[in-house]
């Protein structure tokens, strides 16, 4: 198993020292994944302590539970939508915590399943699901709203700007043939951008943002984050904290606004008055960390 080099954790180095996991503490990984910033962690609460490893996708959660199998006694696997943290803790029988982490977004790990279909650099399913026990995939969205409904959702979760000219491709597109595969919305993106912008307008593959705006659609991934992070402020004890990876602006913006919220209600201090990024150093090592945002606050 190489699963370092599918999913190299990010900005790691600033996770422990302002998580400052310790020796018997609980502390909660709400976003397993394959356990990069886990395995650090259980290295530095470990005698005593207790990792509540929680995550949607039971393929990441499988190899999970291999790569921390040293730590099986002081680690919880639970499948879940981070958005029932409250009852996943409660019925492990935990009223407060001593840290939490979030590393929003999907995985590399997950990027590089191309059955999973959450990349457009190879031909998979249009699926986008991290938890394939739900009802809702990219292929129902993509295929079954409406061109105005298909717009939106490409203007409020990906600030495509060409959203109204990809929505009415689209939905001309379907008529003939489903749209199926991750290829082809890639391409009837790429189609539906005018050729002279193509290049100029974006640094990034022009189905980036699309892309991005179906998985968060898919998974519901801003729907739950404000209630999930009141959530877990309201379970620390005090003095502990929460520490959120973000890696797009909607996320960052989301985070910023709720601590901002809580701060007023007096429930948090914020430590990082603007967001941290990755070091120089970090970004050459793993290019996939170059967008992420780190920001942490403090149960008062």
């Amino acid at each position: 198993m190489q699963i370092e080099k599918l999913h190299v954790p990010v900005m790691l180095k600033e996770v422990l020292e302002f998580l400052n996991p310790q020796p018997g503490q609980t502390i909660v990984d709400a976003t397993l994944g394959t356990g990069g910033h886990a395995a650090q962690i259980l290295r530095r609460i470990a005698p005593g302590g207790r990792l509540v490893g929680i995550d949607r996708d039971e393929n990441s959660l499988a190899i999970c539970k291999e790569r921390l199998a040293e730590f099986k006694a002081s680690t919880e696997f639970v499948h879940a939508n981070f958005a029932d943290l409250d009852q996943i803790l409660a019925s492990s029988g935990i009223k407060e915590i001593d840290g939490i982490i979030f590393d929003l977004g999907i995985s590399s790990y997950q990027l590089a399943d191309a059955q999973r279909g959450f990349s457009f650099q190879e031909e998979g399913p249009l699926d986008m699901r991290l938890d394939k026990s739900s009802y809702i995939s990219a292929y129902d969205l993509v295929n079954n709203l409406n061109e105005n409904e298909i717009s939106q959702l490409l203007w409020n979760f990906g600030q495509e700007r060409w959203h109204n000219r990809i929505a009415h491709l689209l939905v001309q597109e379907r008529r003939n043939e489903p749209i199926a595969t991750t290829k082809q919305l890639a391409n009837l993106v790429i189609r539906a951008i005018p050729q002279r912008y193509r290049r100029s307008y974006y640094r990034i593959h022009p189905a980036t943002r699309t892309f991005q705006a179906v998985r968060i659609a898919v998974n519901r991934e801003l729907e739950i984050l404000e209630s999930t992070v009141k959530k877990a402020v309201d379970i620390l004890r005090k003095q502990a904290r929460i520490c959120v990876i973000s890696f797009h602006s909607l996320e960052d913006r989301a985070i910023k606004h709720t601590f901002r919220a809580l701060k007023y209600d007096g429930l948090i201090n914020i430590i990082t008055a603007k967001p941290l990024t990755p070091s120089p150093k970090e970004i050459e090592v793993n290019p996939s960390s170059r967008s992420s945002k780190f920001r942490v606050a403090e149960r008062a």
